[in-house]
C-alpha cells in the first residue's frame, strides 16, 4: 500500500524480541492512548492463534511478532491494563477476546470506534476502509486481508497492511472523539463500553451454547439432548483446541439429539459420523452424555420455552415501533441498530416488564419514551414534510 509520506506515517517498527517490546510498551505507557489491531488465525484452531500486534502512539507504529522465537509478550499487559491510556480499538471484540485469553483481563480503559461511529450517526456496523475514507480522505488497501498471518517469514507488504490499520486509527479516533465530545455524546459511548469491558463478554459458557442453535421444538427429551450436546461440544473443542465445528457440525448434532444413540453402532449411522469416531474415546464421552441425559427424570427437563415466547406482538404495532424507531434516529443522528434491538421492539410491543436495553440511559431519552408512549396510545405518528412526527391523543 502507498503511504503519504509526512512525519504522521512513519514506517512501522517490526518488534521480534521481549527487550524491545518491553521499550516499545515503556514509550507507548507515556502516551494519552495508543491505536490496537491483531492478526490471528482460527480456521484450525478453537481459541485465535495470535500472530501480531499493532500499536501505534502519536508518533510511532509497531508490529509486534508474536510468532518470533523466544519473544514472550508480557510487557503488553502492562500496556493494555494502564488506566492513563485509552486502548483504541475498532470492532474490538475479537481482538479484546486475545488479551482476555492471554492477560487474564479485558484492556482498559477502552474505546471503540466502530460504536463511536454508531453514536455519530454512520450508520449500523459501518466498515472501516468506510470510516477512515469518510473521516480523513485516505483509502485502506486490503489486498492481504486473507493473508495465512502465522506464515513466516511475512513480507514488507504484509508489514505494511498490518500497520495502515493502526496508523489511520489514530486520526479516525481524533475525528470521533472531538465529534462526540462536541455532540454530548461520549457518555453515550462510556455505556457501550461497559458491554466491552465486561470479561463475561468474552467467556464462552458451555451451558448457554445451544442457544445459538435456536432449537424450536415441542419435546422436552430432545430440547435437553440438544443442551447437553451443545454443551459437550463445547467443553470437548476447547479441551482440544480445534473449532466447534470441525468436531462436531451443527446439522450433526441436532440429527444426534434426534435419533438418541445409545451405542457407536448407533452412532456411527449419524451423517458425518465415521465407525472411528463413533468408537474412539470422544464418541464413548458423547454417548455418555446421551445416556446421562436419556435417564434424566421427566421433572428435570427443561422448559419448553419462556412465557413471552408464547405471546405473539401485533405485526402493525412492531411495525409502527420501526418507524418511529427510524425517525427518531435520522432525528438525533443515530444508527438504530445501537438504539433498540428486534427484540427491543417486540417486547415492548407485547408490553413485556423485563428489563429493556432501548427503556434505559440515553436510549430511553430518545427512543424508549417516546416507544412506550406510542404503545400505550398517547401519541400518534404523522408526517410533518419529509419527515415523521409525533401527534399528542387526547
Amino acid at each position: 500500500m502507498a503511504r503519504p509520506q509526512t512525519p504522521d506515517f512513519p514506517p512501522p517498527t517490526v518488534v521480534t524480541d521481549t527487550d524491545a517490546l518491553a521499550s516499545l510498551c515503556a514509550r507507548l505507557a507515556r502516551e494519552t492512548f495508543v491505536t490496537v489491531d491483531t492478526e490471528f488465525m482460527r480456521e484450525r484452531t478453537y481459541y485465535p492463534e495470535l500472530c501480531l500486534v499493532q500499536l501505534a502512539g502519536e508518533s510511532e507504529v509497531a508490529v509486534v511478532d508474536t510468532l518470533a522465537d523466544g519473544i514472550d509478550i508480557e510487557p503488553l499487559a502492562a500496556l493494555m491494563a494502564n488506566p492513563a491510556v485509552t486502548k483504541v480499538f475498532h470492532a474490538a471484540r475479537q481482538d479484546v477476546e486475545i488479551f482476555v485469553q492471554r492477560f487474564g483481563a479485558v484492556p482498559t480503559p477502552l474505546f471503540d470506534t466502530q460504536v463511536a461511529a454508531m453514536v455519530a450517526g454512520f450508520g449500523d456496523q459501518v466498515g472501516y476502509d468506510s470510516l477512515v475514507s469518510g473521516l480523513t480522505g485516505g483509502t485502506i488497501d486490503k489486498a492481504h486481508r486473507f493473508s495465512d498471518w502465522s506464515a513466516r517469514p511475512l513480507s514488507p507488504a504484509q508489514m505494511e497492511y498490518a500497520a495502515a490499520d493502526v496508523t489511520w486509527l489514530r486520526a479516525v479516533y481524533r475525528k470521533l472523539r472531538a465529534r462526540l465530545e462536541q455532540e454530548g455524546r461520549l457518555s453515550w459511548v462510556a455505556e457501550e463500553m461497559d458491554i466491552l469491558t465486561n470479561p463475561a463478554t468474552y467467556r464462552a459458557d458451555p451451558e448457554t451454547a445451544w442457544e445459538r442453535l435456536k432449537v424450536r421444538g415441542n419435546n422436552r427429551r430432545f430440547l435437553a439432548l440438544v443442551r447437553v450436546l451443545a454443551a459437550w461440544r463445547e467443553q470437548e473443542a476447547q479441551r482440544i483446541n480445534i473449532p466447534r465445528q470441525r468436531l462436531l457440525k451443527d446439522e450433526t448434532l441436532m440429527e444426534i439429539a434426534a435419533i438418541a444413540p445409545m451405542n457407536a453402532e448407533s452412532l456411527s449411522r449419524a451423517r458425518g459420523i465415521s465407525r472411528g469416531f463413533a468408537e474412539g474415546k470422544t464418541g464413548v464421552s458423547l454417548l455418555e452424555a446421551i445416556a446421562g441425559t436419556l435417564a434424566l427424570a421427566e421433572s428435570a427437563l427443561p422448559p419448553l420455552g419462556r412465557p413471552r415466547d408464547t405471546v405473539k406482538p401485533s405485526a402493525a404495532l412492531v411495525q409502527l415501533l420501526k418507524f418511529l424507531l427510524a425517525a427518531r434516529c435520522e432525528e438525533h443522528a443515530v444508527a438504530p441498530k445501537l438504539v433498540a434491538s428486534s427484540d427491543d421492539i417486540d417486547r415492548i410491543a407485547t408490553d413485556e416488564t423485563g428489563d429493556i436495553p432501548a427503556l434505559h440511559g440515553w436510549r430511553r431519552a430518545i427512543f424508549g419514551d417516546d416507544a412506550m408512549a406510542l404503545r400505550e396510545g398517547r401519541v400518534a405518528l404523522g408526517v410533518d414534510g419529509r419527515r415523521i412526527r409525533l401527534i399528542p391523543v387526547g
